[in-house]
């Protein structure tokens, strides 16, 4: 009985010994088929090919082993139905349209530069009277403004009386032949005189007037050169001028400029020819049209504006320079494909919109911007004309994505 017991348990020491070392053997030949020491069958063909000579088989590749790609799923963010509803989200379709910017400015009145004249003297003498004696005073073209006292001048007027006497005299010698060339002589210097006078700014009706009388004119006098109001005045009573030096500056305000700022990112919208909409706070209600004149061509460093410039009539003399005005320019940009501005929304390095995939679903799709106009933006590339994107309650769209881990796909440059 002893012996039966025995035998037993050395069975069964065996049958375990077995499996254990069958479980083993089993374990051993799956971590070597995993780093590739063991393959298997398959793998001891190729090996004996190799050992008779044939070439050794090119490794796999995923074009071999019949993997195609997968393409990228398009991701997607559901907001059901009703919750659609609760959270406000509206939806607008991306359609070309007409785009039109309005430029809105602040512009100063100036003087036209164009109609400034300056009154000066040729001569050095003294101011002896004076006949516009304040700033601001309306003079009309060719009405005096000031006298001068000139020795120079006085001098000039005496050898011209001088010669004109000399010439007289020589009609009246005896010699016929003498008295040609005396009056041929004198009329050339005489002729040289005037023209003198004339280079001085004496009138050919003053020069008239000294052949007539015999007596040179004590004074020139200074006109003014048009109708305007006198801008600035240096001419004192009784101080001594120079040549060239400025005794008024006239200027006529019949029409006058309009200098507006325009930042440096609307500067290439402003074309020459474009029509613009000016209104004063002296003026409610009234506006006046002009068109844009000139474009400075130089930017303030301070504020990164240019100076636009448009000129507008004044024949009444109501618009007084330095006056502040309100400038509107309005911009035809053409038709574009454009969606609300409120669609879209800038993470500061891509802007995105949801695009309404029908039964709840929204993508995320990164576009890119072009013009704004107002309330809408110009969309140069991501979505197509038709296609429905949300308009509002798009920031709670974007919460739930961002909660879901959903991303919007990077464009392909």
């Amino acid at each position: 009985m002893k012996k039966r017991n025995l035998t037993i348990m050395v069975i069964c020491l065996l049958v375990v010994a077995g499996a254990s070392f069958y479980l083993y053997i089993g374990e051993i030949k799956s971590a070597a088929t995993k780093i590739g020491l063991f393959k298997g069958a398959a793998g001891s063909k190729p090996m004996a090919e190799h050992q008779h000579g044939a070439p050794p088989a090119p490794p796999e590749t995923k074009e071999a082993s019949g993997e195609a790609k997968q393409p990228e799923e398009t991701p997607t963010v559901e907001i059901p139905t009703d919750k659609q509803q609760l959270i406000g989200v509206r939806t607008v379709k991306a359609t070309i349209q007409p785009l039109n910017r309005v430029i809105r400015t602040v512009g100063r009145i100036e003087y036209d530069e164009r109609k400034l004249a300056t009154a000066n003297t040729k001569i050095e003498g003294w101011i002896e009277k004076l006949h516009v004696d304040y700033t601001g005073r309306y003079v009309q073209k060719g009405e005096p403004l000031a006298e001068i006292y000139s020795p120079e001048l006085v001098a000039t007027q005496q050898e011209f009386l001088n010669i004109l006497r000399w010439a007289n005299q020589g009609k009246g010698a005896k010699d016929e032949r003498t008295a040609m060339l005396l009056v041929k002589d004198a009329q050339t210097m005489l002729d040289a005189a005037k023209e003198r006078l004339r280079l001085w700014d004496i009138s050919d009706e003053q020069i008239k007037k000294i052949e007539t009388t015999g007596k040179p004119i004590r004074t020139l006098t200074i006109y003014s050169p048009v109708s305007g109001y006198v801008l600035q005045k240096m001419a004192v009573q009784g101080m001594r001028v120079m040549p060239g030096e400025k005794l008024f500056d006239v200027v006529d305000l019949t029409s006058v400029w309009v200098v507006a700022d325009i930042y440096e990112y609307e500067l290439p919208l402003i074309k020459v020819g474009q029509t613009a909409r000016i209104g004063l706070s002296y003026f409610p209600g009234k506006e006046f049209s002009s068109q844009v004149d000139y474009v400075y061509p130089a930017l303030a460093s301070e504020t990164r504006t240019a100076k636009v410039r448009f000129t507008i009539p004044n024949p009444e003399g109501v618009l007084k320079p330095q006056m502040f005005t309100n400038v509107e320019i309005k911009i035809n940009l053409g038709n574009r494909l454009a969606v609300p501005s409120e669609a879209v929304i800038d993470t500061g390095v891509r802007q995105i919109v949801y695009v309404d995939k029908g039964e709840g679903y929204f993508e995320p799709r990164e576009v890119m911007l072009g013009l704004k106009a107002d309330e809408l933006v110009e969309v140069t590339g991501g979505i197509k004309a038709g296609e429905k994107i949300a308009s509002s309650a798009n920031f709670l769209i974007d919460s739930e994505a961002q909660l879901k881990g959903v991303t919007a796909l990077k464009r392909k440059k």
